[in-house]
């Protein structure tokens, strides 16, 4: 085939395309509808998830599934934003990790409020000024975000999504690296690429912030500087990207959980948190935890925190395989409940990511 046989090929295609986008969006809209009559909520991570599933099943290629997934999480972000003017509530400022994980998860048709604190990503969702809420909760790296934990103790959302974001840090400047002076470096974003800078940039007079945009903002103002951040930032802030990957962890990754008000039904992959209190003697954390051995359900993450409440009173936060729902995990959450002050389930959502 000739050019003009190809882009006329093309153009036929994307009339094709650009038709059968609308009639998908159409049967969206009326389950829309058909939701919000029965007063359930407008996205649903199980389906979500496998829309995934069956697009990626049909792909025969040169597209990988990457590119695939992220054209179709546009495709339903427009429709998301078609059905419901909906509201996603992140820990800010704009362009930072959360930020990033939040279009990620959610698209960019959607609007997106940034918070000053994970305190008010639980109040805006809690006060329905938001639909859902996205917040950091642990990095491969530097471990949990013990504030996201603490917010649970009183709140009443539930965790109705997860977000796995590798976290690819890059040097960013509006200077030759050569000429930079000064680094303005989140002390996260510094602890997770400490060992490059020592390589790379030991002479550089590093700068603390309170953010990764704030980083990239202050170096887009500064003569002779450079930011640590993610690509949005740099996008954000004109600054152009001397160097990525620059994280000492090539596996550096932060999960970060959707907030929400209702779960989803079990997918078959699924993922439960809980939050526990213990009686306080001895061999009761042995005990309690004792229901998942029992009934042979892999619990994959355990913390403490302190329960503020009283001296030396802890919760304990525990993730485990399986949707509260299905009947051993059921079980096990009852037995559980047996040998503890109280349980909370926080959440069962997909095993996404």
């Amino acid at each position: 085939m000739s050019l003009s046989e190809h882009r006329q090929a093309i153009d036929k295609l994307d009339a094709h395309i650009v038709k059968l986008v609308n009639d998908r969006t159409r049967h969206v809209l009326a389950i829309g509808e058909i939701k919000l009559a029965a007063g359930e909520e407008i996205y649903a991570p199980h389906r979500e998830r496998a829309v995934f599933e069956r697009v990626c099943a049909h792909n025969a290629g040169p597209i990988t599934n990457e590119q695939l997934r992220a054209i179709y999480r546009e495709i339903m972000s427009s429709a998301l934003a078609l059905e419901k003017t909906m509201t996603i509530a992140y820990l800010g400022p704009e362009a930072t990790f959360t930020h990033q994980a939040a279009i990620k998860r959610f698209g960019s048709s959607l609007k997106y409020a940034a918070q000053k604190t994970i305190a008010d990503v639980f109040a805006e969702v809690s006060k329905k000024s938001a639909d859902y809420g996205v917040v950091p909760v642990e990095n491969s790296t530097e471990g949990v975000v013990t504030h996201t934990l603490d917010m649970f103790v009183d709140s009443d959302l539930k965790i109705v999504s997860q977000i796995v974001l590798r976290v690819q840090q890059c040097l960013m400047s509006n200077s030759p690296r050569t000429q930079i002076k000064k680094l303005y470096v989140h002390p996260q974003s510094l602890a997770q690429c400490r060992g490059w800078l020592q390589a790379n940039l030991p002479r550089v007079e590093i700068i603390e912030t309170s953010s990764n945009a704030r980083s990239a903002e202050l170096a887009a103002k500064t003569k002779s500087s450079a930011a640590i951040g993610g690509i949005l930032a740099a996008e954000k802030y004109g600054l152009h990207v001397l160097a990525e990957d620059i994280q000492d962890n090539a596996a550096n990754a932060t999960r970060f959980l959707v907030l929400g008000r209702q779960c989803s039904p079990p997918t078959g992959d699924d993922r439960t948190s809980l939050m526990v209190s213990v009686a306080d003697k001895s061999g009761a954390l042995y005990s309690a935890i004792a229901a998942f051995r029992k009934f042979k359900i892999n619990m994959t993450k355990i913390e403490s925190r302190p329960s503020k409440r009283k001296a030396w009173e802890y919760f304990f936060f525990i993730d485990c395989a399986g949707h509260s729902q299905d009947a051993k995990v059921a079980k096990a959450i009852k037995l559980l409940g047996e040998h503890c002050n109280f349980v909370k389930i926080l959440g069962s959502y997909p095993n996404t990511d």
